[in-house]
């Protein structure tokens, strides 16, 4: 579905006259949907579709569901269906935590970084799944078939790291379902996703629940790692801390390499994509056995390299 800033601008001044004479700034397009930064202290996206606007519905129920649960801001969204389907929420304040932000962190604000991202993950897995299914929760997306990837991921992988590539396919297929079994979760964690107050080096909050729902414990953690492998181990530490499940780091650090390799296949058709998802598959390659360092030890050269 094709949408425009004048439409969509035309649509939120029709409801909100008295946005008429705010600064409507256009985001990055999303895969779904269009969103507008209007004056910077309010958000209206509008989805791109049938499955974007079922997806945007059931985002509004979740995060009502959740909201009151969670220690770590997460955004009020309201639904407006007329002249168009749209939702609105204050904005969080707060800009994107990269890989080499998060690297020029000093050690006490990236150990409250974990410690925040482990109790926002702990109080998500501590939900009643029932009553998540009953807000519109869904299994996540399955990644791409092992068939698939072996076809259109591997032929794009530097071949210095494909032994490596082959053998965590080899881990994925052998490896049985996941031990501390499933949960309600974010699942897209990442650093595009947060509100990072980098004055004040702290996370402000977590936005876009399109992805979340029900999947397995251990691959939570994987999306963390764009930000930092180191982030991830130290987060497992916080994780199993709080909630006395211990994280089996070796089963994270195949999930991040399989979600690589996926999103590799995934985007293999897509030049002006190909390169970031196999810089990424590359950083994973180099940087894993951050993820298997004892918890304690310091971060390793070049682990926050971007």
């Amino acid at each position: 579905m094709s949408i425009d800033v004048a439409t969509c601008r035309a649509a939120v001044v029709r409801v909100f006259p008295d946005l008429r004479a705010a600064t409507f700034r256009p985001l990055a397009m999303g895969w779904h949907s269009l969103a507008l930064d209007v004056d910077d202290r309010l958000i209206f996206k509008f989805p791109r579709g049938e499955e974007a606007a079922r997806a945007l519905r059931r985002e509004v129920r979740l995060l009502a569901a959740v909201r009151p649960h969670l220690a770590m801001r997460v955004p009020d969204l309201e639904l407006v269906e007329s002249p168009m389907l749209f939702s609105r929420h204050t904005k969080i304040a707060g800009d994107h935590l990269l890989a080499r932000q998060y690297g020029r962190l000093p050690a006490m604000a990236r150990e409250r970084l974990a410690e925040d991202l482990a109790l926002f993950a702990a109080q998500l897995h501590d939900l009643d799944p029932d009553d998540m299914r009953a807000a519109g929760a869904v299994g996540i997306l399955p990644w791409r078939s092992l068939e698939e990837i072996r076809r259109k991921a591997l032929p794009l992988a530097p071949e210095t790291i494909r032994p490596l590539c082959e053998r965590t396919l080899a881990a994925f297929q052998a490896a049985g379902p996941d031990p501390l079994g499933t949960v309600y979760g974010f699942f897209d964690g990442h650093g595009w996703n947060m509100a990072f107050d980098h004055k004040r080096q702290r996370l402000n909050g977590i936005y876009d629940f399109a992805d979340s729902g029900m999947g397995p414990v251990h691959q939570e953690l994987v999306y963390p790692a764009f930000v930092s492998h180191e982030l991830t181990r130290v987060m497992a530490g916080r994780y199993a801390r709080l909630t006395g499940r211990p994280l089996d780091m070796e089963r994270i650090a195949m999930l991040i390499g399989m979600h690589r390799l996926s999103e590799l296949a995934e985007l293999a058709h897509v030049p002006r994509n190909v390169t970031m998802a196999r810089d990424h598959l590359v950083r994973w390659a180099e940087e894993h056995h951050t993820l298997l360092r004892p918890a304690g030890r310091g971060p390793s050269p070049g682990s926050a390299a971007d």
